[in-house]
């Protein structure tokens, strides 16, 4: 069966930082691409991040272009999730998620395949 499960998550203040890990296993495609996703108290997922197993490409929302860095360990099958500079608004609970149906990146959630369950983040003001 294929799992992810992301970890890191925790309370930090306004500046500080995180590093969210997603474990994956379960699969052997050639391609495929991993997602960090989050959701805010009272609102709607948000694609945050993405990287792609083939090249390393990766992709980021605006709001934490600068802030944020994803990266990949295959030998690990770990994707990471460097959160810097972390403010309120990125309170949320933070999902990973595979997509292995096409391999290019996305930040829409329709497009993937397999969840984990979340990790929350707090970042207190």
């Amino acid at each position: 069966d294929v799992q992810l499960q992301a970890s890191g998550g925790g309370l930090v203040q306004t500046g500080g930082s995180l590093r969210l890990s997603c474990a994956t296993s379960g699969f052997t495609v050639d391609g495929y691409a991993v997602g960090w996703f989050r959701r805010a108290p009272g609102k709607g997922r948000e694609g945050v991040s993405c990287v792609e197993s083939s090249d390393g490409s990766t992709i980021y929302t605006d709001s934490v272009k600068g802030r944020f860095t994803i990266s990949s360990d295959n030998a690990k099958n770990t994707v990471y999730l460097q959160m810097n500079n972390l403010k309120p608004e990125d309170t949320a609970v933070y999902y990973c998620a595979l997509k292995i149906i096409g391999l290019s990146c996305s930040l829409y959630d329709f497009e993937y395949d397999y969840w984990g369950k979340g990790t929350l983040v707090t970042v207190s003001s």
